[in-house]
């Protein structure tokens, strides 16, 4: 009886093969579930789906949006150490986002460099761009393109924190 051996070419092919498919199904399942941010977003009502830090969130349509014109101490920057006043600072956006919806308003400045959109974030009458600088929670950042009547509004905002010394501006060594 004769062997008959199959030709060692033809073996790693299919070798080959059965690991292009294992990776492109190991590749489908782990892409389930993610959404894909959106190439626009537009004003008006959204859905939060989770708080990032203070001064980001994450919206159910895979949106990040950063909060215009404001900095928060940080808390999940990676290399770099959780900031005074940045747990509260998420604790602050977290309460106010409580109802899970928020509206958006944007300005001349869409994205930021990292591609999130740029907003200010209203509940009712209230901005929480606004709300986190009078807490002691942000401070003002004029380096984006927004509203001169805005930056005076958050720096009206700010002044008061520094005066009543809430949050950052707590410390007899703030800068």
């Amino acid at each position: 009886m004769q062997r008959r051996f199959r030709h060692p070419r033809r073996r790693r092919r299919g070798i080959l093969l059965a690991a292009v498919v294992l990776l492109l199904l190991v590749r489908a399942w782990q892409q389930r579930g993610r959404v894909e941010p959106p190439e626009v977003l537009s004003e008006g009502e959204h859905r939060v789906e989770r708080v990032i830090d203070g001064d980001t969130l994450l919206l159910a349509d895979g949106a990040r949006v950063r909060l215009i014109g404001v900095d928060c101490p940080e808390t999940v920057k990676p290399d770099h150490p959780i900031e005074p006043w940045g747990p509260e600072a998420r604790d602050f956006t977290q309460s106010f986002v409580a109802g899970g919806k928020v509206r958006l308003q944007f300005d001349r400045e869409r994205l930021d460099r990292y591609d999130r959109f740029l907003a200010y974030v209203w509940v009712g009458d209230a901005m929480l761009n606004e709300e986190l600088v009078r807490a002691g929670l942000a401070r003002v950042e004029h380096r984006f393109h927004y509203s001169q009547s805005i930056k005076r509004q958050f720096d009206r905002a700010e002044e008061e924190a520094r005066t009543a010394r809430r949050g950052i501006w707590s410390s007899e060594n703030f800068d």
